[in-house]
């Protein structure tokens, strides 16, 4: 507040100056007490709304680029001011009142529209091409962290989730106890010892007991340590480490989707640059990008293998959708049916999350006595969960699972398409028709 009166005053000081000025003028040239009396009066009146009126300046010039919601504010004060100025300034009292109204309307408006979740806009930064295949092995490591995390050095930041999105269900330090997937440290000798597990059943995938015997017909099993990191990215379900399997299928089958397909789709490249870096972390000599991804090869038929732009593979990171993808491909750039079961949405079978029945979801949930978010309707409290997605966890789901950086990874229009796809989606209704949020 401090501030904001230093502001006011060094902006305004000239119109202060005036308005004292005149006070000062009248003081010497009027005789009358009862003149003078409400002169001075109606000066004061004059420089208390002058000085409203700068604060307000000063409020709406500090606020303006910052994340504050203080913006209307200004509106408020300059309503009020104009109130006082109808009141004691009766010859221009109809006008006062009627900007007052004005401005009223325009503070109401506005302090909704600033408290609803607010999603940052700007343009997407710029692609950058890469070449997985000309890196050094550390510089694939570097790109590994990306995919995995986010960003270089963000593996030792919990909750950082970039677009491979394995930390939603993988642990990945010694001793961390992981609840929906297998540990991953030090997994390039664990992937040794998997191959030796009495239900891996290598050479035989026919004698496997889970739902997929091998990633595609004829790709066989896993010999080598690489083969089996590649064969659990590209066929989760074909071996399943005991106890991380779907719940009610005895470990025949895994939650993990197939990461070389929508909603993830690592390239090759990536895929080679995620395995390199869970070498280099561990001080170990990784294979090459060409033995990497022969592994890949082997377990995913070429007309499956993801392709990169015809410049060369992307990075991480960037913007996943803007809002004009069918409602489908939306979904799935931004990666919801990996954790998320959504009706109407093919492939939209993940278990990781809460099934995304939003329209009889949202109402419920905001009637929860533990629910301490800000939304007041069904659409609020989707787009809420979207963006600050720890402002109310569903019960029997951890906290810092999604990803917390959809407000800058989708535009408005995206979360818009998504927030009215989920609202529709109600229990016991038909299914809305897709076509009509493309």
């Amino acid at each position: 507040m401090v501030e904001l009166i230093t502001e006011a005053i060094s902006i305004g000081w000239p119109a202060f100056a005036f308005l004292i000025g005149l006070l000062v003028y009248f003081q010497v040239k009027l005789t009358d007490p009862v003149q003078k009396k409400n002169v001075t009066f109606k000066t004061f009146i004059g420089i208390l709304c002058t000085f409203m009126a700068f604060i307000a300046i000063a409020n709406y010039k500090n606020n303006f680029y910052g994340e504050s919601r203080l913006l209307p504010v200004s509106l408020v004060m300059i309503t009020s001011l104009a109130y006082i100025m109808g009141i004691y300034f009766t010859n221009i009292g109809a006008l006062m009142k009627i900007g007052g109204f004005m401005f009223f309307v325009a503070a109401a408006l506005s302090g909704y529209g600033n408290w609803l979740p607010q999603v940052e806009g700007g343009f997407p930064p710029p692609e950058v091409k890469l070449d997985f295949q000309s890196m050094t092995p550390q510089q694939l490591a570097d790109e590994g962290e990306k995919i995995i995390f986010g960003g270089l050095g963000q593996s030792k930041v919990q909750g950082a989730i970039g677009k491979g999105q394995c930390p939603l269900c993988h642990g990945f330090n010694q001793g961390f106890l992981s609840e929906r997937a297998p540990n991953l440290w030090d997994v390039p000798a664990r992937a040794e010892e998997r191959l030796k597990h009495e239900k891996y059943h290598m050479n035989d995938p026919a004698a496997r007991d889970t739902v997929q015997k091998e990633a595609f017909e004829g790709s066989g099993t896993a010999t080598t340590g690489q083969e089996y990191i590649a064969e659990s990215h590209a066929c989760p379900s074909c071996f399943v480490v005991p106890g991380f399997g779907v719940k009610g299928t005895n470990d025949t089958e895994s939650p993990m989707p197939r990461i070389h397909k929508p909603p993830i789709s690592l390239t090759l490249g990536e895929l080679a640059a995620v395995d390199t870096w869970l070498y280099v972390r561990e001080g170990k000599e990784a294979p090459t990008y060409e033995e990497i991804s022969a592994s890949y090869e082997k377990f995913i038929p070429e007309g499956e293998r993801p392709q990169a732009s015809a410049e060369g593979d992307e990075a991480a990171g960037g913007v996943l959708a803007t809002g004009e993808e069918p409602i489908t491909d939306l979904f799935m750039k931004a990666g919801c049916p990996a954790c998320h079961t959504i009706p109407g949405i093919e492939g939209a079978t993940g278990k990781v999350g809460p099934l995304l029945m939003e329209g009889s979801n949202a109402p419920q949930r905001l009637k929860d006595p533990g629910y301490k978010g800000h939304a007041t309707s069904t659409r609020e409290y989707i787009t809420e969960s979207i963006l600050n997605p720890s402002m109310y966890v569903v019960k029997d789901f951890p906290d810092n699972q999604m990803p917390k950086d959809f407000g800058q990874k989708l535009s408005a229009g995206a979360v818009n398409k998504i927030v009215n796809y989920l609202s529709s989606l109600k229990e016991g209704q038909d299914l809305p028709s897709l076509e009509d949020f493309n």
